[in-house]
């Protein structure tokens, strides 16, 4: 059949070794995908954020080089004197001195400025150029106000390559009116090779251009046309100063970053293809499911091998069972012998249950008496926390509140006894989570603080972790009362602190008290009377310290050895105590000082 358990491992091992396998072929990729894609896009805006920083530099240098030659007292001479047609030597004598300064800047210059003057009749400091007018870096600057030129090149200056410039008016600072301009360039291979550092995947590239698309260092930018006026039209809709555009182009996606600069109009952007942003990633998903093929080939051949290796002599081991399942323990004695295995672990596992067989009966009988005098223990334990005493003490002061007139305070006393009530009476289940432990705990220390006024302070310092753990009921009150008990014997005020903490996988309660305290006796007799059988540590407690020896015995018995306490106190200055429950099935740490 289609369904024995042979052909059932057979299907789950196949299962639990390829599918997984198959599923991370699809899952890793993707999960590498959006790591790629969030860490390319931190990248990338990094390095256009440091690029600007460095675009900012230079221009901010440019800027202060032209504005200081603008307001320099032989730069103002010169132009007086050009507008005045003064006599050649005067003229000559402040023009090469005007040349002298230039000529200090720029030797001053870390980053191979130069620095020209011209008038709009293209009489300049370094020679004349009388096409000025059809320059285009003049031309924009005239009729755009553009005062970053894109890359050119300019004869009258000394560096023969490719250079930017940034373009002030000059004008005489006490007319204001325009004369000419202040060139002040600065070679184009400055930015350009810090731009070719910016890089994504294998082929993309990054490109410097203005509002209209054209590259600020010349040449053509390497990107389909459509692609780059979508871009445009977004970044220039768009309120944004940086961020990422997403289009498509024949079938493939472009990511293009861009940030705008404070300079002129200039757009920092970076382009990469999807393609080639996710290429090797394609290349591992592509490997990873040829391997999955791979893999669950061999699962067939292995999993049937094994399979048919276990089920055969666990088949016998099953009819063996069914003897004891019956009751039969000398019938299923009798079978062991004919179940043979050429498996190691298998054969001894039937070895085992072999041995098992002949204490199997005992067991079950032993660990029968013993569950049932821990329920009995538990049942009489959980008797032990109805305290006739207190509710006698609630109603004397719901009764002299009424007398008094207190109608608010009684239907508060009330509220705090039904929830209480309620609370006890709830016999579902004797486990509970520690936030409605405390809760109850909360309206039992309200009644206190009704009836003890301003005798009593209850501090209560709660854990948010620790509001779901599950808990045994009626773990709290024994240990206040204890605490309350033994604060008003030698003295004429209590002082209750109450606090919950996770740490790590260990949950602590801790009850402290402002009392008398414990002696080293009670405490020495607590730790003597832990034996094996817990359920005498709660039923025989006798003497002052019965309500926590009920917990301690209680706690011990639900949580075995991931449960361990810790008992301080000092005659005259008071108790804490510390439970210590270890939710995970790690024994908790012996005198762990929590606090």
């Amino acid at each position: 059949m289609f369904f024995t358990l042979r052909n059932r491992l057979f299907l789950i091992f196949t299962c639990l070794l390829t599918i997984p396998f198959i599923l991370l072929s699809i899952i890793i990729p993707s999960w590498f995908t959006t790591i790629i894609r969030d860490q390319a896009q931190d990248l990338t805006i990094e390095m256009m954020d440091q690029y600007l920083l460095y675009v900012d530099s230079i221009t901010t240098q440019a800027e202060d080089l032209g504005k200081q030659v603008l307001i320099n007292e032989t730069t103002q001479e010169w132009l007086r004197l050009e507008k005045e047609n003064s006599a050649d030597d005067e003229s000559l004598l402040v023009k090469n001195e005007l040349r002298r300064l230039l000529s200090s800047m720029m030797v001053n210059n870390s980053n191979f400025m130069s620095i020209s003057i011209l008038l709009y009749d293209g009489t300049g400091i370094w020679g004349n150029n009388p096409d000025l007018d059809e320059e285009e870096w003049f031309q924009e600057f005239i009729e755009h106000e553009q005062q970053f030129a894109k890359s050119h090149i300019d004869q009258l200056q000394p560096y023969t390559g490719e250079i930017n410039s940034y373009i002030l008016p000059l004008f005489d600072t006490n007319t204001l009116v325009p004369s000419g301009v202040i060139k002040v360039n600065f070679p184009s291979d400055l930015l350009e090779m810090a731009l070719n550092k910016i890089k994504i995947g294998l082929e993309g590239r990054a490109y410097l251009i203005d509002q209209k698309g054209s590259n600020v260092f010349g040449g053509q930018v390497d990107l389909p046309h459509n692609i780059l006026k979508q871009g445009l039209a977004e970044i220039e809709n768009g309120y944004q100063q940086k961020g990422l555009i997403e289009a498509d182009n024949n079938g493939e996606t472009y990511f293009m970053f861009f940030q705008k600069l404070p300079v002129g109009d200039w757009i920092l952007i970076s382009e990469v293809t999807e393609s080639d942003l996710f290429s090797k990633v394609n290349n591992l998903q592509r490997n990873l499911l040829l391997t999955s093929v791979v893999v669950f080939m061999l699962t067939i051949v292995a999993s049937f091998m094994l399979s048919s290796t276990i089920t055969r002599p666990l088949g016998n081991l099953a009819k063996a069972m069914g003897y004891i399942e019956r009751g039969d323990f000398a019938g299923a004695k009798r079978f062991m012998p004919t179940i043979k295995s050429h498996n190691d672990e298998v054969g001894y596992l039937i070895k085992v249950f072999d041995r098992t067989i002949e204490q199997l009966k005992k067991l079950i009988e032993t660990e029968y008496e013993t569950n049932l005098r821990r329920k009995d223990a538990e049942y009489k334990a959980l008797l032990l926390q109805i305290n006739p005493h207190f509710l006698n003490n609630t109603l004397e002061i719901i009764g002299g509140l009424a007398v008094q007139g207190k109608n608010r305070e009684v239907m508060n006393v009330s509220v705090y006894l039904g929830r209480m009530m309620r609370y006890s009476l709830n016999t579902k289940s004797n486990v509970v989570k520690l936030g409605e432990e405390v809760s109850y705990i909360k309206s039992y220390t309200d009644i206190l603080k009704l009836r003890y006024e301003d005798a009593i302070k209850v501090d209560i310092d709660e854990d948010l972790e620790t509001k779901r753990f599950p808990i045994i009921k009626f773990i709290l009150q024994p240990l206040v009362e204890n605490a309350v008990k033994y604060s008003f014997i030698e003295k004429s005020s209590a002082q209750i602190y109450i606090k919950t903490e996770k740490v790590g996988k260990d949950v602590y309660i801790v009850v402290e008290d402002k009392g008398i305290g414990m002696s080293e006796e009670v405490i020495s007799n607590l730790a003597n009377e832990e034996m094996d059988d817990e359920t005498m540590t709660v039923l025989e407690s006798r003497g002052n310290s019965i309500g926590l020896k009920n917990v301690i015995g209680r706690l011990k018995l639900y949580y075995g050895k991931d449960f361990s306490y810790q008992i301080e106190s000092e005659k005259n200055v008071g108790t804490r105590v510390t439970l210590c429950i270890n939710f995970r099935g790690d024994i908790c740490e012996e005198g762990h000082n929590h606090g």
